[in-house]
């Protein structure tokens, strides 16, 4: 009898199996029928969207030339002083501020701000090791404000 009634049970198990399987699968169908939808939907924002993205770049470049730009000049900084009279640890951090300060002492200006792509630049190496000159373009607007790109030409 104990083997019939493990036979049973499989049975019963293998059956509770089917069962659990083909409801799984309806709600997933379901599931499908809804998402469709709320897909075509999504598509609708996304086409949407694609249309302000591009705006939103142009907007930008748009944004940089909305600085009314006052004078622009082009320097080649010199830091091999940077090298010479700061510690190995603190150069980069030194080279940045003397960046900022050569700016602001060349264009008479209070407020100057490095771009990321001369950070960058200046941190390439690390701390230790901060670049002998940089070759930067600094574009001040009609408020007085300073800010520093990398040159074009380098």
């Amino acid at each position: 009898m104990s083997d019939t009634e493990s036979k049973e049970e499989n049975v019963v198990e293998a059956e509770e199996e089917v069962v659990e399987e083909a409801p799984a699968e309806e709600p997933v169908a379901r599931e499908e029928a809804v998402s469709e939808p709320s897909t075509e939907e999504e598509v609708t924002e996304e086409e949407a969207a694609p249309a302000a993205e591009p705006a939103a770049p142009e907007e930008a470049a748009e944004g940089e030339e909305e600085i009314e730009v006052v004078e622009e000049k082009i320097y080649t900084i010199p830091l091999h002083h940077v090298w010479v009279v700061t510690p190995r640890g603190m150069r980069a951090p030194r080279a940045a501020r003397d960046v900022k300060a050569y700016v602001a002492r060349h264009m008479k200006a209070e407020e100057v701000a490095l771009s990321n792509e001369i950070n960058s630049e200046i941190w390439a190496r690390g701390i230790n090791k901060p670049p002998r000159k940089v070759t930067v373009r600094a574009v001040k607007d009609k408020e007085g404000k300073v800010i520093i790109y990398p040159s074009k030409a380098a």
